[in-house]
């Protein structure tokens, strides 16, 4: 129980004010009537996430070479700042982004968010702590998420009616684009 408690607890606050909660309001913001579609989206990428940190976290950061991890975080969340300024074609264009719908599109951007983030990093130190209860960690690590991110996915739609959808594009690829050059930076 403290396994999971606890991993609840850090990731809860860890993710307040975090990027990903700014990729769910955008997300809101994309696919409006889709509320449930998004909060499946970052239930199923964040369990598959956590669970993979919390198998082979510690493995990766042994094998890895040192030099190697600046650079993949940097270079990932650059790519990932970029993506979010390219418009999504009409929904009857043949292969717009619209046609994977926003269960797809979250379980990937959530995933692809989550890597390299102290969320992540979390879980991994946390497995380490409690490698006897892995599950209860990445259960309660998953439940942190989703008490951070439910609340910005159900009532985002009625911040997005007052903010333009262009500036929240704009902020959340300056953010991703920040956050990595800020890890090149460490280099």
């Amino acid at each position: 129980m403290e396994a999971f408690l606890s991993s609840t607890l850090a990731v809860a606050i860890a993710e307040i004010g975090d990027k990903t909660q700014l990729l769910t309001l955008f997300l809101v913001a994309r696919f409006p009537a889709q509320r449930m579609a998004i909060i499946l989206g970052i239930l199923i990428s964040t369990v598959i996430n956590h669970g993979i940190s919390a198998l082979f976290g510690a493995w990766l950061v042994e094998w890895v070479p040192e030099n190697w991890v600046p650079w993949i975080i940097g270079l990932s969340f650059i790519a990932v700042g970029l993506w979010v300024l390219v418009p999504d074609k009409d929904d009857d264009e043949e292969g717009g982004a619209l046609k994977y719908g926003a269960f797809i599109a979250t379980c990937i951007l959530f995933f692809i968010a989550e890597i390299g983030d102290k969320t992540q990093i979390a879980t991994v130190i946390l497995a380490a702590r409690y490698e006897d209860a892995l599950i209860a960690v990445v259960v309660g690590t998953t439940l942190g998420m989703m008490l951070a991110n439910v609340p910005v996915a159900l009532f985002g739609g009625w911040l997005m009616q007052k903010i333009p959808l262009h500036w929240v594009r704009w902020s959340a690829c300056g953010l991703f684009v920040l956050l990595g050059v800020a890890s090149l930076t460490q280099i």
